[in-house]
């Protein structure tokens, strides 16, 4: 990834109604954040490493949101001034530590497991036509528009700015739609946005 490095990822679970349904959650009435951190960034082409002993490794691809500026307690109306760029971001998941720990810190928290593509533009970007699609070999496993997100991209920047501060470089992952399914050493996962960029990585066992 380039440009500027975030302070911190900050991500939103549950934000695709069909997504929720397939794990059997209701829908949250605000948005659900959590964190990763910087160190689970990687880019285009490197390796996501799936660690010794946890189980399956998830893919969940997102609509990445960089921060172009400081943001807090920000309105929606203004919501979009704050944002340099989109991306297409893979939320990596060890799910089976995740449904153990009841918490993500450790399921999405692994080094590797922010995969982020080059940053476009806002300027540049046709933002009615946004979406998003997952490839794993080639084979399409995720599909959606952003319309189908519960909360949209300037509802999410007005909520966490008014949670923390945003610093210029920070991500936001704006959820992801369903279809998530399990990765396997040797797999190729590709994140598309349309309009914006993919990023594609393979997949390795850890040490």
């Amino acid at each position: 990834m380039t440009g500027v490095r975030p302070t911190k990822i900050v991500c939103i679970g549950l934000n695709y109604a069909k997504h929720a349904a397939e794990f059997g959650h209701a829908i949250p009435e605000e948005p659900l954040m959590f964190l990763k951190p910087p160190s689970a960034l990687i880019g285009p082409g490197d390796a996501i490493v799936m660690p010794k002993g946890a189980g399956q490794v998830d893919y969940e691809g997102e609509i990445g949101v960089r921060i172009g500026k400081r943001a807090k307690g920000v309105s929606v109306r203004s919501a979009w001034d704050y944002v340099d760029g989109l991306c297409a971001l893979n939320d990596v998941t060890a799910r089976q530590l995740q449904r153990a720990d009841g918490q993500w810190s450790r399921a999405k928290g692994f080094d590797t497991f922010c995969p982020v593509g080059p940053v476009r533009a806002l300027a540049e970007i046709e933002l009615a036509t946004l979406a998003v699609t997952t490839r794993v070999n080639g084979e399409v496993r995720q599909q959606s528009p952003a319309d189908d997100m519960v909360f949209d991209i300037p509802a999410l920047i007005a909520h966490i700015s008014g949670v923390m501060m945003l610093e210029p470089g920070d991500l936001i992952a704006t959820g992801t739609p369903s279809g998530v399914g399990p990765l396997s050493p040797g797999d190729v996962v590709e994140v598309e946005v349309a309009g914006v960029g993919s990023v594609s990585n393979s997949v390795v066992s850890g040490a």
